[in-house]
């Protein structure tokens, strides 16, 4: 490797890692480049308190019915999606996920949404100095998410699912772990790309071909977080769902390895489950588009179990 293809892949670890640690992307919080009503969705602003304080930010979206879907979004997106077309958040994907019109045919489908930005997101407060955990810090806005909906007047009797996406989804299986009896409302569930962070981290270290990069990975975020990579990963917390379970991966996602999907989903307790692997692409971030694009999967999943 030149000096020159040292200095890059250095450039590109650092990056890496201050992404990984604060959630951004240059430094800077991905925008809510979209809302509801540009797909003629009607919808609420709506604020309230993850479990420890944080002020949390979203959209209430109203259906004509007593059923309810509460998204949580993934890293470093919100929930609108990723501006990943413009220049500055180009380095994860290069193109953008737009959660719209996934809401839309939720929506359609007789749904009302709960859409909130997680801490450190969007425009959700800052928690734990920027920190992101990958479900270890954030487990708290879905808990705080949940008592939203079991308290506000038009939604507390609705019947309620879940859309959990990548750090959604890890930030799920550990609420669930830790607080089990919050879950209580819930009938089922649709994870979108869990993750494990060592898998994530060792597919990069690999890819610019650091030598001694996982280790020197794995110090960086230690020291400057107090997690460890192997630390990040619901692969145990899912042991504690306890509702029907959709998982859904792109099988050859080049960011990861199919295996550490199919661990999680074995991993998930209850016997009405399914694995949905998303195929013709090797881009993680097509999969945050996937049930815009195909939202009968999630709907038919909802549609057997809630109710």
């Amino acid at each position: 490797m030149t000096m020159t293809d040292n200095s890059a892949a250095q450039e590109a670890f650092d990056g890496f890692v201050q992404m990984w640690i604060t959630g951004t992307t240059a430094g800077r919080r991905a925008p809510l480049l979209r809302r509801p009503d540009e797909v003629g969705l009607e919808y609420e602003d709506v604020t309230f308190p993850s479990m420890d304080g944080v002020p949390l930010e979203g959209w209430f979206i109203p259906a004509d019915s007593d059923k309810l879907i509460i998204h949580n979004h993934f890293l470093p997106g919100n929930r609108y999606g990723y501006p990943g077309h413009l220049p500055e958040f180009g380095g994860l994907g290069g193109f953008e996920v737009n959660f719209l019109p996934e809401y839309k045919a939720l929506h359609d489908a007789g749904y009302n949404i709960l859409a909130y930005d997680i801490r450190n997101h969007g425009m959700s407060g800052q928690g734990n100095g920027g920190i992101v955990g990958i479900g270890l810090l954030e487990y708290r806005d879905v808990i705080g998410s949940l008592r939203y909906a079991k308290t506000r007047p038009n939604t507390k009797g609705m019947k309620k699912a879940l859309l959990s996406v990548c750090l959604g989804a890890d930030s799920t299986a550990v609420a669930w772990s830790k607080h089990p009896d919050e879950f209580d409302e819930i009938q089922a569930m649709v994870m979108l790309q869990p993750v494990s962070a060592n898998y994530i981290v060792e597919e990069f270290v690999k890819a610019v071909g650091m030598e001694d990069g996982y280790a020197n990975f794995d110090k960086a975020v230690h020291e400057r977080t107090g997690f460890h990579l192997a630390e990040q990963s619901p692969l145990e917390h899912v042991k504690a769902v306890t509702v029907p379970t959709l998982v859904a991966q792109v099988h050859d996602d080049t960011m990861t390895r199919p295996q550490d999907v199919q661990d999680i989903y074995d991993a998930i307790p209850v016997a009405e489950k399914s694995l949905h692997w998303i195929e013709g692409t090797t881009r993680r971030f097509d999969g945050y588009n996937y049930f815009g694009v195909h939202p009968e999967v999630a709907v038919e999943w909802f549609d057997k179990y809630v109710g």
